[in-house]
């Protein structure tokens, strides 16, 4: 990386959770709006503006929605790592000149649309190009994440007690956010319990549909350095893809965090050993075990007896989805956004109710598709 800082300097999301009166465009307004006051700015400070999942031409008719007219726009579209994505691409445009302040907004109504019956939950439906070879099949999202999971039982030993937790300690998270989706303690039992929607993955293993969006806003170190708020510096990034086709997976057990996390603890100068805390994507409990593995805070096929003894709590050694997560707090569609709002509040000592004490280095890791690709943001305060 250069040697030029960028910082995010604004972080806020909009109203969560079930939003039945706003359009997705409202959402992203919002979002926008209050991270770009969270900052300290106005929308004449932003030349840059990254967006996707919204209208024919993404991002430009949000940036025109917004009332922003900028001379550096990304409209990448890789999942639910989007965010992250984004994040090592609005770094590069503004250490290199291109952009000086960017803003990175989401904002969907997922859970409000599927209510009305305005959209499919099966993103396999009406499906060209390599996904189709996979639709004949049968093959949902959660049935591709359930092959995975069993999978990695299978070679690893892998439990759905140990699986379990990872829900269970997500909702004791949630249970400090009072913006959280839900809120009520949970046992392994109850997971275990629970609804089979794709064996083995029983429904309080799967993320929750919700409404929301939410926005960040990166700047140059001159900039961040006089605007109101602690700085929380972009230290490394890293991204990396996989496959779309299942056919085309090598290791059902192995997701692409395992490029994108070397790059980005390389390019930051650190190792998992100095990460307080971690918002990796949550859309199924599995997703988190082997995200862990992958970024190398345990070895392969370790990530389940990783994760039992509660170290992801708050107040364990190694709080992860410090808000509820995609699987108890808010989960309107690509949650990568979620995971870096979070982290830039926990790392100011915003988090309210959910604080973790003296963290300066979080872990972000963004999950896409079917573990198609993965974005790792490493960042911190001084």
């Amino acid at each position: 990386m250069s040697s030029r800082r960028v910082a995010i300097v604004g972080a806020a999301l909009s109203d969560c959770g079930r939003v039945d009166t706003k359009s997705p465009f409202e959402l992203h307004y919002q979002a926008a709006s209050r991270a770009i006051a969270d900052a300290g700015m106005t929308k004449a400070d932003i030349d840059g503006f990254a967006s996707n999942g919204m209208g024919t031409l993404a991002p430009v008719e949000v940036a025109e929605y917004l009332g922003v007219f900028p001379t550096w726009v990304d409209g990448t579209g890789v999942g639910g790592s989007t965010w992250e994505f984004m994040v090592e691409h609005a770094t590069a445009a503004i250490q290199a000149g291109h952009a000086e302040t960017v803003v990175l907004v989401y904002g969907s109504t997922t859970r409000s649309d599927l209510k009305a019956g305005r959209r499919s939950a099966n993103l396999s439906f009406g499906a060209r190009g390599p996904v189709q070879f996979d639709v004949p099949f049968g093959h949902t999202v959660i049935s591709k994440y359930a092959m995975a999971t069993r999978r990695h039982m299978i070679e690893f030993g892998t439990t759905l007690s140990q699986l379990a937790e990872v829900a269970v300690s997500t909702r004791y998270n949630a249970g400090f956010n009072p913006d959280a989706y839900y809120r009520e303690p949970m046992t392994i039992d109850d997971v275990l319990s629970a609804k089979m929607v794709a064996d083995p993955l029983s429904k309080l293993q799967c993320c929750i549909r919700s409404d929301g969006g939410g926005a960040v806003v990166l700047t140059t170190e001159e900039r961040a350095l006089d605007l109101p708020k602690q700085p929380v510096w972009v230290l490394g990034t890293g991204e990396a893809t996989s496959h779309s086709t299942m056919s085309q997976w090598p290791d059902f057990t192995e997701s692409p965090a395992k490029q994108s996390g070397k790059l980005a603890f390389e390019r930051a100068g650190l190792t998992p050993a100095d990460v307080d805390i971690c918002q990796i994507y949550d859309a199924f409990t599995s997703m988190v075990v082997m995200s862990f593995e992958a970024l190398g805070f345990c070895g392969k096929g370790e990530g389940g007896a990783f994760v039992e003894d509660g170290k992801m709590r708050l107040g364990g050694a190694l709080p992860t989805n410090t808000d509820g997560g995609g699987l108890s707090s808010c989960h309107p569609g690509m949650r990568g956004m979620f995971l870096l709002v979070e982290a830039a509040k926990q790392l100011r000592g915003e988090a309210e109710g959910r604080q973790v004490p003296n963290a300066k280095i979080a872990c972000v890791n963004g999950t896409g598709g079917w573990f198609s690709s993965a974005g790792t943001t490493i960042l911190g305060v001084e």
